[in-house]
């Protein structure tokens, strides 16, 4: 007896998506030979079928590995500087090149990593930095933690980042905000170089940030270049009497990275340095190029960032671009955070603004290529090695059907964060982690 087919995903919890959609982890099924799907959902919007056997009985069977290849990766694709701005991703995305789509995991996984380990009670990290790669599973990408970045968690009264409520946190004005890590000797080896990496965390909750968000745009640099004011106050702010923050979230990412540059680039080796980023840590990675790149002009610096909003008018997207930093957005049609924030300004008001300015220099524009993802429908098929394990919709939802066994909003810390302090009392406390070795000090 052939078993029903079922569609993926709750037609009530598709129904039930929230207008700003913030997911930390997709997932898709492929189609293989032997296998018969259908299509259905609803009438809005079509889904394939699949039998419930084909992700509970036979599911290990069909699992793309997660680490790539030990090859080199960028074989096929030309990094460095001399790659003209047109043909940066060319040939690579449609069809989307097997061995991109891995990169793409890989950054993308780094991205996740900053939600996984973050602690919203205190808004510091959960992990020790050389566990974090350890604790979280991600050894298997060949890099290493070199330094834990933090910003301030309140910026001009915008609530932009978690603040904690207890009165005895960890800090009350900074927030853990990524991390710099660098590839190890044998993932140097493989992909061709030295490879620096610096991942910034989003918010928790899009919502946070959107009713925070303003539409107002700050001159940064020289020309007409401007940023979105929030953002940068995020990655620029500082204060001297905090613990964490008497240098900017910016000047951190900076100081280690051109430690690192110096330090690999003294023993003969080519260096490159890539930075992700979801939601509105792909605004922030966005920013960072655009520092590193001016400040390391010599540096190859591509972004890989996740439903990242926009953050800059035409003029920086065009300095951007002459600096030649590659510039890769994954987006899903149907999360509204990378229509910011234009989303607020209506056509009228744009075109009132062109007629009084006669410039666009107000008019904000994504950066880069995009590579749109489609949770309702695909027309292209879905293939073998673009499969992620499809646990994964459920790790922060509850979107899959019962049928799969899969619990809804799995992934949590071992005992939510608690750790006993006391074996004779049984008393139980929260984990507390403050290391000297993550005070950023001098400059």
């Amino acid at each position: 007896m052939s078993m029903p087919h079922l569609p993926l995903i709750r037609e009530s919890r598709f129904k039930q998506l929230p207008e700003v959609v913030d997911c930390h982890a997709s997932a898709q099924p492929f189609q293989c030979s032997g296998l018969r799907k259908y299509a259905s959902l609803d009438s809005k919007s079509a889904s394939l079928m699949y039998t419930v056997s084909e992700f509970v009985d036979r599911r290990d069977d069909y699992m793309t590995r997660t680490r790539s290849l030990k090859e080199n990766m960028w074989a096929p694709i030309t990094w460095k500087h001399e790659v003209p701005s047109s043909s940066k991703w060319e040939h690579l995305l449609d069809p989307l090149h097997p061995w991109l789509r891995r990169e793409i995991v890989k950054y993308g996984e780094f991205a996740q990593a900053t939600y996984d380990a973050f602690n919203n009670d205190s808004g510091n990290c959960q992990c020790e930095r050389h566990k974090l790669f350890d604790e979280l599973h991600l050894t298997k990408h060949g890099y290493k933690v070199t330094k834990y970045i933090y910003a301030m968690s309140h910026v001009g009264g915008l609530h932009y980042l978690e603040r904690s409520q207890f009165t005895q946190t960890w800090s009350k004005d900074s927030n853990w905000i990524g991390f710099v890590a660098v590839s190890t000797d044998d993932e140097s080896q493989r992909i061709g170089r030295r490879d620096i990496v610096m991942a910034w965390r989003g918010t928790v909750a899009v919502s946070e940030w959107v009713l925070d968000f303003e539409a107002k745009l700050l001159h940064i640099g020289e020309g007409d270049v401007m940023v979105e004011y929030g953002f940068h106050k995020i990655y620029s702010s500082k204060s001297e009497s905090t613990r964490y923050n008497k240098f900017s979230a910016s000047e951190q990412v900076m100081e280690e990275v051109k430690n690192l540059v110096k330090f690999y680039g003294e023993r003969g080796e080519e260096v490159s340095f890539t930075i992700t980023g979801h939601s509105l840590g792909g605004a922030l990675a966005l920013l960072n190029a655009y520092e590193a790149a001016a400040t390391l002009p010599d540096l190859p610096i591509t972004v890989i960032s996740f439903g990242a909003p926009q953050v800059g008018n035409i003029a920086f997207r065009d300095k951007i671009d002459e600096m030649k930093v590659r510039t890769l957005r994954i987006v899903v049609k149907q999360d509204k955070v990378p229509t910011l924030p234009e989303k607020f300004m209506s056509t009228k008001i744009l075109q009132r603004l062109l007629s009084l300015t006669g410039t666009r220099k107000w008019v904000y524009t994504h950066v880069g290529e995009e590579l749109a993802l489609d949770m309702t429908s695909e027309d292209s098929s879905f293939q073998k090695g673009a499969r992620r394990d499809i646990a994964l919709v459920n790790k922060n939802s509850g979107m899959l059907i019962e049928e799969l066994g899969i619990p809804e909003n799995w992934y949590q810390v071992p005992n939510k964060g608690l750790m006993i302090f006391n074996s004779t009392s049984g008393r139980w406390v929260k984990r507390s982690r403050v290391d000297q070795e993550d005070i950023f000090s001098s400059i």
